[in-house]
């Protein structure tokens, strides 16, 4: 593999100097640099028809992330990111990360509405090294929004005998100092029976938002709380005979405070986050507090920073975050020799510029991360990227090649669980490193943005669970070291009445599990080969608007799907404002358009087609 690296870089490099050298012979620059990080709406819909909104909604068909959910999205969701695992992609609002120590099919679980925060960037490479915390892979980071007058009401009814509501109020004042103090409160509620038997759920989110800004900064303290039910079969055994139930209940205080200067802007944050959860394999048996319950409870606090200024020539860009964690208790997590851990991050990484004869600039960076934590060893890695900048009359072109090593650490499931039962667990696993090289174009034309980026990347001893024919009902952590190449690419246009959003992803692996007797994985290798994604908006006569979020995806194959590998997946809306009623709208939303049966998880059933009709008032 050491020889295809090689080979790999050796072609970066030829074509990255290529582009250098059509640049030089006669383009301008822009001074941004980015590496596929963008912001502008890439799905077309932001609500579903199962539930109310959550931030793993708008996730579903992003290009750039792979959402794999057992029933509904916001039930529950397991994120990914060019082939990744779901504990490699890290959860970031302001300037924090949040984590969950228990296990990395919880970092979605962030209480918090999504109209309270921005459009998420995704952040990989050196941009996900300096804005993520134990997320080898990528960052999903939110900004939070600022508090605007008014109010939105919402009812909405479906099938399955779905009903859902949401409410939500800002009010803002200018004090004496002329500065804006405002307030933000957000209640929503939905239950339903679900597309299928045994999946059901009912959830409840409260979110309280205090907020200061002034001409340079912005200060946010927001409180939240989430209470979650929701069951389905096969949920995280694959066995669909089982009728598991997940349920949680999620507190988060974060506090936060962005400042702007002529030099730079500088953000940091720190947050409280206690979660508690009672998962059942069998929701027909009555458990609580022995081996086989599986409650658990964890508790998380942390602050972090980000940060950018210009020093001359040189513009330091650095972030960092210290965090403390918790196992408070567990019925089943009692394997390991720890239950608590620190960890410590800083990522510094200084660029320069160096002017062409035909004005264009060369951007270098290079830095390094240090990851720490007392139960583990602790990772120096180094960061290497340049990046050809060029503008013409009609917008700006960045090319860019980077290498980026991470690291991260692995949760108490993995850890701490039984090493035989249902979910093995084992000790001994370390920490995990990913290393990537990177080729990628980026055009920002003003309405219309394209990207795409071909990637290699080596896991080594990264955490997966695993399955052997000889144990059908148990799983097993082990570490396996992959190598991951790929391709992703991305498009999107707005015109006056059209909005359209398309992706590609394809990747292939290969992966070593040692001596470890494997037969099927349950993450590591369930990745999508290719995937198409295609975020339609068209607003057409008498207020309405048709969205349509489409995605193709051929799957790598897996013993333990039931059906095919392949599927076209698509979620639908028709919204209605009309003229003259100011603030009211309807919606009727539908998923899983063409009722597909593809299984996000091996084994695991998928959710059905989902209808629903609502009615909404904003003032």
């Amino acid at each position: 593999m050491k020889k295809v690296y090689a080979l790999f870089a050796a072609l970066l490099l030829n074509l990255f100097a290529a582009q250098a050298y059509a640049a030089e012979s006669g383009t301008e620059i822009d001074e941004e640099i980015s590496e596929i990080t963008i912001k502008a709406i890439r799905v077309a819909n932001d609500s579903p028809a199962s539930s109310y909104a959550t931030l793993a909604t708008t996730l579903r068909f992003d290009p750039l992330t792979e959402l794999q959910s057992r029933g509904i999205a916001e039930g529950q969701s397991d994120v990914s990111v060019r082939g990744s695992l779901f504990e490699n992609t890290g959860f970031k609002l302001g300037a924090v990360t949040i984590s969950d120590p228990q296990t990395g099919h919880y970092v979605a679980e962030l209480p918090v509405d999504p109209a309270l925060m921005s459009v998420p960037a995704i952040y990989k490479g050196i941009d996900g090294a300096i804005e993520g915390f134990n997320s080898a892979v990528a960052t999903v980071s939110y900004g939070i929004n600022k508090v605007q007058d008014g109010g939105y009401v919402s009812l909405g009814a479906g099938s399955d005998s779905l009903n859902y509501q949401s409410v939500r109020f800002g009010k803002v004042s200018t004090n004496s100092a002329g500065n804006d103090i405002g307030i933000a409160v957000s209640v929503a509620h939905s239950e339903g029976d679900g597309s299928i038997e045994f999946g059901d759920h009912e959830f409840s989110r409260a979110n309280v938002q205090l907020q200061r800004v002034t001409d340079n900064s912005q200060t946010d303290v927001v409180l939240a709380y989430q209470d979650k039910f929701f069951g389905w079969p096969g949920a995280y055994t694959g066995f669909a005979s089982l009728p598991e139930i997940d349920d949680t209940q999620t507190t988060l205080l974060l506090a936060n405070h962005r400042l702007q200067s002529d030099n730079g802007w500088v953000e940091f944050g720190g947050f409280y986050r206690r979660l508690v959860d009672d998962y059942d394999f069998n929701r027909t048996t009555i458990e609580s507090g022995a081996p086989g319950s599986f409650e658990h409870e964890t508790k998380v606090v942390g602050f972090g920073f980000q940060a950018q200024q210009q020093s001359g020539r040189i513009s330091w860009r650095y972030g960092g975050q210290v965090s403390s964690d918790e196992l408070v208790k567990s019925t089943d997590l009692t394997n390991g020799s720890f239950t608590d851990r620190k960890y410590a991050t800083l990522t510094v990484v200084p660029s320069i510029e160096s002017e062409l004869d035909s004005g264009s600039k060369l951007i270098w960076r290079a830095g390094a991360t240090i990851d720490y934590t007392d139960q583990d060893s602790s990772e120096f890695s180094p960061l290497l990227g340049v990046t050809l900048s060029s503008t013409d009359a009609s917008g700006t072109t960045d090319y860019s090649l980077e290498y980026a090593a991470t690291s991260q650490v692995p949760g108490y499931t993995a850890l701490n669980s039984n090493p035989t039962g249902l979910f093995g667990g084992n000790p001994l696993l370390g920490r995990e490193k990913a290393e990537q090289i990177s080729l990628s174009i980026e055009r920002d034309a003003g309405d219309w943005q394209l990207g795409a980026a071909l990637f290699g990347r080596q896991d080594d001893d990264l955490i997966d669970w695993t399955f052997a024919t000889g144990a059908p009902f148990a799983r097993q952590a082990n570490s396996v070291d992959i190598d991951v190449i790929g391709l992703e690419a991305f498009f999107v246009r707005g015109w006056e009445s059209i909005d359209l959003s398309l992706g590609y992803m394809a990747i292939d692996k290969d992966a070593d599990y040692g001596s470890a007797q494997v037969d099927a994985s349950f993450y590591a290798l369930n990745f999508a080969k290719h995937r198409v994604t295609a975020a339609i908006v068209y607003r057409f006569a008498g207020g309405f608007q048709l969205r349509v979020d489409n995605e193709y995806r051929s799957q790598e194959d897996n013993p333990l799907r039931v059906g095919d590998d392949s599927t076209y997946l698509a979620s639908a809306s028709l919204l209605w404002s009309p003229d003259g009623m100011d603030g009211f709208g309807a919606a009727l939303v539908v998923d899983n358009v063409t009722d597909s049966e593809y299984q996000p998880f091996p084994g695991t059933p998928a959710s059905g087609r989902q209808i629903s009709l609502s009615a909404s008032y904003r003032w």
